[in-house]
């Protein structure tokens, strides 16, 4: 006699759902307690502060708070379209972020392809000091070191130029020269640490692949070219889509600590713009204006990230989702 079952019913399925659940969590009771303190952090310094998130289309008042403060709707992001310095913040927020990303993204990738060919492990443990070194130098100790290497007579770049015949340049006088002082010592700053993530995903190609291409007769540059850039294709692919995702967060510490009265209209950016004029400014702060702009940045930062990562999808590429 043949038993026929019946299929379980939504309430049931749901009951050994939660069976199964109750179960795992009383198993890993331990694992889950460990995850509880960076979920309590991002829950509470991520997604609590979204709740202020309101007062950039307010008028906001400490005296009233966030809910008693008067609806002003969209005269905030009114307010900065509406002035010259903030196009020009604009622009100069753009430029400085496409000319990072094409300088600054290329380089750790270069690093850390060269530093995996590299014969000699005493000398790539050498570079990679030397390379990793400037990250850990704080924003303030850096920018006095720039202002001190580009003084016009006592700078070392400036030696150096004097060495091979060229005038000496009062590059923190030049207002021109800001944008690729600021690009090429993120450049210097960063690449070492950048190139971390790279040299790892290099580790994970097979070393048969180099094998076969150096009894086929493949140069280094072939092998690079062939081998390791497709292997950590998924990785480069990642890192681009949130590079572009943070294209407008220009760093205000060393921009705000880089600017002067000569370099200010190639210098002022977003983030050194909204702290003068919503945090800076005589009289009260006007959190409202900065909370405006801060919001519109990080939803253009947003829809940048969505549109890298359709592109890479389209071109068959890892992305994000």
């Amino acid at each position: 006699m043949r038993m026929v079952t019946r299929a379980a019913t939504p309430a049931a399925r749901r009951n050994a759902a939660l069976l199964s659940a109750k179960k795992e969590l009383v198993k890993n009771w331990d694992l889950y307690l460990f995850m509880l303190v960076p979920i309590c952090f991002v829950v509470v310094f991520n997604y609590g502060p979204m709740y202020g998130a309101q007062i950039a289309f307010k008028k906001f008042m400490i005296s009233k708070g966030i809910l008693g403060s008067p609806w002003v709707g969209l005269t905030n992001f009114q307010r900065f379209f509406k002035t010259y310095t903030s196009l020009n913040a604009v622009r100069n927020t753009i430029i400085i972020s496409l000319y990072s990303l094409a300088a600054g993204f290329p380089i750790p990738i270069l690093l850390a392809l060269a530093l995996s060919h590299s014969p000699f492990p005493r000398f790539k443990k050498i570079i990679q000091m030397i390379t990793y070194a400037p990250y850990f130098i704080s924003v303030v100790v850096m920018c006095g070191m720039i202002i001190q290497f580009l003084k016009p007579r006592t700078g070392v770049v400036n030696i150096l130029l004097g060495l091979i015949g060229v005038e000496s340049v009062n590059f923190m006088a030049e207002p021109t020269w800001f944008t690729s002082i600021y690009v090429w010592t993120g450049v210097w700053q960063g690449m070492g640490w950048g190139s971390i993530i790279y040299l790892a995903a290099l580790s994970g190609v097979s070393p048969e692949l180099h094998e076969s291409a150096v009894i086929d007769g493949a140069s280094i540059l072939q092998r690079m070219r062939h081998i390791d850039l497709p292997g950590i294709a998924p990785v480069i692919s990642i890192q681009l889509i949130l590079s572009a995702g943070g294209m407008l967060n220009v760093g205000f510490e060393k921009v705000y600590l880089l600017q002067n009265s000569i370099n200010v209209n190639y210098s002022e950016v977003i983030q050194s713009l909204v702290y003068k004029i919503g945090l800076k400014s005589s009289g009260t702060p006007d959190f409202s204006y900065a909370t405006a702009v801060g919001l519109m940045t990080s939803a253009a930062n947003l829809v940048i990230l969505l549109t890298t990562n359709t592109v890479l999808k389209k071109m068959n590429q890892q992305t994000l989702i």
